[in-house]
């Protein structure tokens, strides 16, 4: 196995193995408090600048009643504003992505719009009387560039900068040369599962289950994988690929037709790598295909899991059949996965369940609990507070979790 450029942090010898109690799975109050706590405050990935390489090219996202629009201006630069036309609030753009030629026309009443975002000029604009455009152009939102990857924040909130939270692996993302990719379009990428977040986001954050529910990625590169724990609620997991032929149809040909990658560093060219960012997103990367994906809670009990693929330019014959291979590889574990999750949320219901009891190999999943429950200290009540008040006791925490940090 190649040595990682960076360090990571070990596992304690004794720490707490207990996961977020079941409450915390199904409380629609709770759920409200994660909106805005933990979702809008806090960096979303939308795409890649590739999704919208030419002026007037514009990208969506929608998320818990926010409207984002990521978009290309004619003088090359790319903003973020909410989807929202500032005379009745009707969306701009419908649509996951498209193409406007030099203005956007809200499609309510004709206010139109420059590329850069603002209000070139309202329909009938004499019945406005004394209307300052300037004031009336869409709204902001923040927007961070990080390798051509496009994040959003709804809302202010306690993240440090996109390139400081990665900045350990930014070696890693250079190398990939990410900044240079191309999209892949693939039909339902999207999938709604009748679950809370924490239960996708759950499974995803540990490897303890590849080798007895995943026999793709056992089969592929089981024997080296592991998960890694970096600052900031980052992580990194990783396997190496093609120390044995295969014995699955799409693992034998892939190990065996993936072309070399010497322009990667040692210890990413065999490797899959999955870096994930706190709360919600993961990058998927091989040699040859590059993703990202992320749950978008929709409600207390159900979630979109979504993201989207891209692939190398100028890419060869031998890259074009690993990527659709290390494809038909993920669409199997993405299966897998999904109804992993449904089976660990259905258990947050059953009377019989009494928590987590973790392994070390399972320490990615208690540090993403351990985030958190710093946020929402109220996670870590056994039994959730009487209704209507979650948000009153979380208040009472955080104030006596700042007090005892003061003293």
């Amino acid at each position: 196995m190649n040595d990682l450029p960076f360090k990571t942090l070990p596992v304690p010898n004794q720490w707490d193995r207990r996961g977020l109690p079941a409450w915390t799975y199904h409380s629609p109050e709770l759920f409200e408090m994660e909106k805005h706590q933990v979702f809008l405050n806090h960096w979303q990935l939308a795409g890649h600048i590739c999704d919208i390489p030419a002026p007037g090219d514009w990208l969506s996202f929608d998320m818990l009643g926010e409207r984002g629009l990521v978009m290309r201006g004619q003088d090359g630069v790319v903003r973020a504003f909410h989807n929202l036309c500032r005379h009745r609030g009707a969306r701009v753009v419908d649509g996951a992505q498209g193409h406007c030629k030099g203005a956007i026309v809200c499609p309510f009443h004709g206010w139109v719009y420059n590329t850069d975002g603002t209000l070139r000029g309202p329909a009938a604009p004499t019945s406005f009387g004394a209307m300052d455009r300037s004031e009336f152009g869409l709204k902001p939102i923040e927007l961070e560039i990080f390798h051509g990857f496009l994040f959003l924040r709804f809302h202010p909130g306690p993240q440090p900068a996109v390139a400081t939270l990665l900045a350990l692996v930014e070696r890693d993302f250079a190398a990939y040369d990410l900044e240079n990719l191309l999209p892949v379009p693939v039909p339902d990428w999207s999938t709604d599962l009748p679950v809370n977040w924490k239960s996708v986001r759950d499974v995803d954050n540990e490897g303890y289950h590849v080798p007895m529910a995943h026999p793709g990625l056992q089969d592929l590169y089981g024997r080296t994988y592991r998960d890694l724990t970096l600052t900031d609620g980052t992580s990194l997991s990783l396997g190496y690929f093609g120390d044995v032929p295969g014995r699955l149809w799409s693992v034998q040909n892939y190990a065996k037709l993936a072309p070399p990658a010497p322009h990667l560093p040692p210890h990413l060219q065999k490797a899959w790598t999955y870096y994930g960012l706190w709360p919600n997103a993961v990058f998927s990367f091989t040699p040859e295909v590059f993703q990202f994906y992320q749950e978008i809670p929709v409600g207390p009990g159900q979630t979109r899991v979504t993201g989207r693929i891209y692939r190398r330019p100028n890419e060869t014959r031998a890259q074009r059949v690993a990527r659709y291979l290390a494809y038909r590889i993920d669409r199997e574990t993405s299966a897998e996965d999904q109804q992993l999750s449904i089976w660990s949320n259905e258990s947050m219901q059953s009377s019989a369940f009494e928590g987590f009891h973790l392994s070390d190999f399972e320490y990615g999943l208690r540090r993403h609990h351990d985030g958190l429950r710093r946020i929402l200290p109220v996670m870590t009540l056994s039994q959730a507070p009487a209704a209507g008040q979650i948000a009153q006791v979380n208040h009472e925490m955080l104030g006596e979790s700042q007090d005892a940090v003061q003293a």
